[in-house]
């Protein structure tokens, strides 16, 4: 049997809390259970939504935030940026299926200490938890090799810069999201806590941002760009016609 790190030493050194925030149940359940074996390392909540994420850390104030980005509400980006805003010395590393270098780059723009993919051992993702926390960046070598390789080629000379692209604020991929996995405007007033007119006015600013003129360009903007995942679209749009089926049955 493997010792935990606080056993082989002897000591009982504070051990790092971890938010976790993962969607999938039996994912979640699994992460807690390896990760408290390790002895050094205890979970201190759990979210199934990014808007939760937040809540909680507000709440606990974790050390590390174990986060992925395909997260129903608010995707792991968003929250990550508003995690670090309400609790600046946490440090969240990104946990997700996605290597994709966007996803990389809209992750550490928001601040993520490190990014893992799913892919990899218990051990490197206990490992990249006590990196971050003692102030260190961790990416999983795969990604750490394209991000070297980026680097080197970025001494070349860069061709003349294109102008920059218009992005959709903070609020805007709020609205956005919710947008995209159905919610109806009354619906996403009453989850972010503003007026109906006003998540109007933030549904014709994407619109005109993003030249679309509709709903399903929107979610298709959204799907495009990694907010939301098509799987956590259509099941999110099953459950909701399973319950009016089931409304409409009953009555």
């Amino acid at each position: 049997m493997r010792k935990s790190r606080t056993a082989s030493s002897g000591t009982s050194p504070k051990p790092i809390t971890v938010l976790l925030a993962e969607d999938h149940t039996i994912v979640r359940e699994g992460l807690r259970a390896l990760l408290e074996a390790e002895g050094d390392i205890r979970v201190v909540g759990e979210a199934t939504t990014g808007r939760q994420a937040v809540g909680l850390a507000s709440k606990v104030r974790p050390t590390v935030v174990v986060m992925d980005i395909a997260m129903p509400m608010l995707n792991g980006i968003e929250a990550t940026r508003q995690i670090l805003k309400v609790v600046p010395a946490a440090k969240v590393l990104i946990l997700s299926a996605h290597g994709d270098d966007p996803y990389i780059e809209r992750a550490m723009a928001a601040g993520a200490a490190g990014y893992l993919l799913k892919q990899s051992s218990l051990a490197a993702l206990a490992h990249a938890i006590r990196q971050v926390k003692a102030g260190q960046t961790f990416f999983s070598p795969s990604i750490l090799r394209r991000l070297r390789s980026r680097k080197q080629k970025s001494v070349a000379p860069r061709a003349p810069a294109r102008k920059e692209l218009v992005h959709p604020s903070p609020r805007e991929l709020e609205v956005l999201q919710l947008v995209a996995e159905g919610d109806a405007n009354k619906q996403v007033a009453a989850e972010l806590g503003i007026s109906i007119k006003t998540v109007e006015k933030h549904r014709h600013n994407l619109m005109k941002k993003l030249h679309v003129y509709h709903t399903a360009g929107l979610t298709r903007y959204a799907i495009a760009q990694g907010i939301v995942e098509s799987s956590v679209h259509a099941t999110i749009l099953r459950a909701r016609k399973g319950k009016a089926a089931s409304n409409v049955s009953s009555t």
